[in-house]
Formats: C-alpha cells, structure tokens, sequence
C-alpha cells in the first residue's frame, strides 16, 4: 500500500486549457527526473523502474520540479540519495491531523461516466491511479480504501452534488448519512462528518431542509449554479427572498456552517447569466448579514477547472491577480467581515502539478486577504485517485521568495508549521468542534487496517 511513488509528477497527457505551457514544463521535469534516476538508482543498485516507486523517487521527483519551475518544493538531496533519510521523512509525517473537508464517493444507482474523465486525467499525477477506470472506482468500498486506507487522511467530509435529475444526483443526503454511520461504526471512531445537501428553488426544497435535520448534519453544502454543471435553479447566496428564511432554519438548528460551490465553471456556461452565480459577487452581502453562519468557500472560486493558461500564469505574475480568488480574499477587507472561509478541493489538486508558482500563488493570495485561520484542506477526492499526492506537495510546497516581496505574500513553512497544520486539519478541527490530536484515532480500526497493509 505504498504511497511513495512519484509518476503523477511528470504528466504527459495534457488538458484542454493550458495545455502547451504545461506540457513544455512537464516534459522538462521528466526528462530531468529521469536523468537524476538513472544516476540514483545505479547508485543503489536498483532498477530505474523500482527506485522511482520509493521515496527516495519521490524526493528525486520534487528536486526535478524546482530545477524546472524553481524553488517551490522543500526537499533535501540527501532525500533521493539516501532510502534511509527518505523514509525518516515519510515517518515524522504519519501521524499528522489530516482533516479534509471536501471527500466524494457516488451510490450504485450512479451510472453518469463524466467523472471518470477526472480520473484518467490524474493517472499522470497519482501514482495509484492503473488501468481503465470504472464507475467502481468511484463507489464506497474504493472511497474508504482511497481516502482512509492509502493516505494520511485522519478525518473526512463527506460531500454530494444535486442535479434537476433526481436520478444524477452523487449521493441523496439519507446516503450520506448512512455512508457516515458505516465508516464510524467500522472506525469505531468519528472518521466521517456529512454534508447535507440543500437546493434553493427546487420543489419542497425547505421542507427537504427541515426533515433532513433528523439526521443530525454536520453542516450544509449548496451549489450556486443549482448544480456543478447548471440547473433550472441557480440562486445567489445574498437573496433575502429566498435563501435567507433556509439560513435562519440553519441557525436554529444550530448547524451554522454553509459550504457552498463557487468557480469551475464549465466552458459552455461562460458567457450569459451564469457568470452571477458562479462568481463571487453575491458572498459578501450575506456574510455580513448573517455573521452568526460560517460561510466555506469550496474551491476557493477559481473561475476554471483547468490547469491555468499562458495568459492567467502571465497575468498572475504581473499583477498577482487570479480570477475570483483574489475577488474572495479581497471579501473581508472590502465588507468587513470574518466569517468567510476558501477551500482547495480541486484548485490545489489542478495547479499544484500543472503551474506550481500559480497553485503557491492562489495560497498566498488566499492567506494575505482572508488569514491562515480560514483555510481550509479538502481535495476533491475520489475523483483524483488518493488524495496522498496532494498531501505531500502541500507538505513541501513554499511560495518563492520574488512573489512574496512582489506581493507581500507569508511563507508557507515546513509540513508541521503552524501555517500548514491549520490548513491541513487544524482550522476545520476548530469549526468542527472535533479534536485535532490524533491519539483518538492511532488505535481505532481504520489506524489497524492502515498499518497491516504497510506491513
């Protein structure tokens, strides 16, 4: 059950946007790291092929990328040359709080295949990702081994999406409870929190909000478009008309964290109304009315789904801007609030890999409009595979030392930071109100089961 391996980090296949400067780069990096392989593993008297599945590869991948893109990944030479110093390094980490707030998995009545698309693309980014990718890849049993059994996920938030069909729907809230009650019960421990979904518009959708109370939601997810590819219903987060009687239900409840989906918005939604809903136009005003709600912003807004092209990384370099995410961190300063929070589910797991001077600028931007405090970790997983990848680029990433004086952006820090510890769990544990010690967890059954199969 190795996490090690290091091929998600020289991509070969490329996405629909941004493809050229990113497959340049990319092809640079491999030839690079095959170079640094080559050299390495003769060293070690070991093949190429099983040198880059350690972690030495691993830490020989990272020295790759910072030849290439520059300084961005914290790595140690020693790492690729010693297997001893690289897996010391693994092992300080194990145990680090991983609370990651944006997980998915899909029913077996599920049959769209869209997703998929998803997967294939981080084949070239996860290294556990092998062979055709089925619907299967996608249901509870692989979720369970993806997120809690082959990474350093301590807790998950469970997630859904609506849809105008009821039949395309991820999981209907009744799953996502049931799924949380399973995983719990075979944790013996509180592993799983859950969403319950919420459709503003739809019908009956207030009386779906107040019935699903019974199951004791963890907090709420909408989606301004209506649903992640559009709907009959978009709705803005500022409609007193209509959303705001659904907000005073929540407080009520007391389940006062809103989690709503901003950005990515699909190419053939980009030009016509769309743009009001999917923006960030309509977060500030409802903060400030409602300050006694949380309101989570899930990938931080970023207008594309898409590794950035030449002209946003161009842009970006110039005058630090970064479409929709630097119009959600400005929201604090502008309306005067501290109840909005950006996530990273998919932003990091696009740019990380892709643009990393782009994905370092996204947290920078992040961290000097809205604080370290309001960031929160989640990956989008499963539709990439493992979120493992993800948690080690973050472990190492640092903004380079030209974009912080250029744009007053912090450091990052090492992995066990203070910056970093709260992104990862520690901010989420605080809105939660669970615990950010990981003894509850070392010796539940998820925590034998991990250990067996390293074993």
């Amino acid at each position: 059950m190795s996490t090690n391996n290091n091929r998600f980090l020289f991509p070969t296949r490329l996405p629909a946007e941004g493809g050229e400067i990113y497959g340049r780069k990319q092809r640079r990096v491999e030839g690079v790291l095959l170079e640094l392989a080559d050299s390495l593993s003769c060293r070690l008297g070991m093949s190429r092929r099983r040198f880059l599945g350690t972690a030495s590869g691993m830490a020989a991948a990272f020295l790759a990328m910072n030849a290439v893109h520059g300084p961005l990944f914290a790595v140690d030479p020693a790492e690729a040359a010693d297997p001893g110093a690289a897996g010391e390094r693994l092992e300080s980490l194990r145990n680090q709080f991983i609370f990651d707030v944006q997980t998915h998995f899909v029913s077996d009545r599920y049959t769209g295949k869209g997703l998929l698309g998803l997967r294939e693309l981080a084949k070239e980014w996860n290294p556990q990702l092998q062979g055709e990718q089925t619907l299967e890849d996608l249901r509870y049993a692989n979720y369970l081994k993806e997120v809690f059994l082959e990474s350093d996920t301590t807790i998950g938030l469970l997630s859904s999406a609506p849809a105008d069909n009821p039949d395309s729907w991820f999981l209907h809230n009744p799953q996502i409870f049931a799924a949380r009650e399973k995983i719990n019960a075979e944790a013996s421990s509180r592993r799983l929190l859950a969403h319950a979904i919420f459709t503003p518009g739809q019908p009956g959708w207030l009386e779906d909000l107040e019935e699903v109370l019974e199951y004791l939601p963890d907090s709420w997810k909408g989606y301004t478009l209506g649903s992640p590819s559009g709907s009959k219903w978009p709705w803005r987060l500022d409609d007193q008309e209509l959303v705001y009687p659904a907000y005073e239900k929540m407080l009520k409840a007391e389940v006062p964290i809103v989690c709503i989906h901003k950005g990515l918005l699909p190419r053939r939604l980009r030009s016509g109304s769309y743009w009001e809903y999917a923006g960030t136009g309509d977060i500030g005003r409802a903060a400030r009315d409602w300050p006694q709600l949380t309101f989570a912003i899930y990938h931080s807004a970023i207008r594309s789904g898409s590794p950035p092209t030449a002209k946003e990384a161009a842009q970006f370099e110039e005058s630090g801007y970064i479409a929709w995410v630097s119009d959600l961190a400005k929201i604090p300063g502008e309306w005067g609030v501290e109840n909005v929070y950006a996530e990273l589910g998919s932003v990091f797991a696009v740019t990380a890999i892709s643009n990393p001077r782009y994905c370092a600028g996204i947290l920078g931007t992040l961290i000097k409009g809205l604080g370290h405090e309001r960031v929160l970790w989640g990956t989008d997983s499963v539709w990439y595979g493992s979120p493992q990848w993800q948690i080690e680029a973050l472990r190492r990433l640092e903004i380079p030392e030209d974009l912080r004086r250029k744009f007053g952006f912090e450091e990052l820090g090492p992995a066990d930071g203070p910056v970093k510890k709260a992104i990862f769990g520690g901010n989420a544990a605080q809105l939660y109100g669970v615990t950010a010690e990981t003894a509850a967890f070392a010796h539940d059954r998820i925590a034998l089961l991990k250990r067996a199969g390293a074993g």
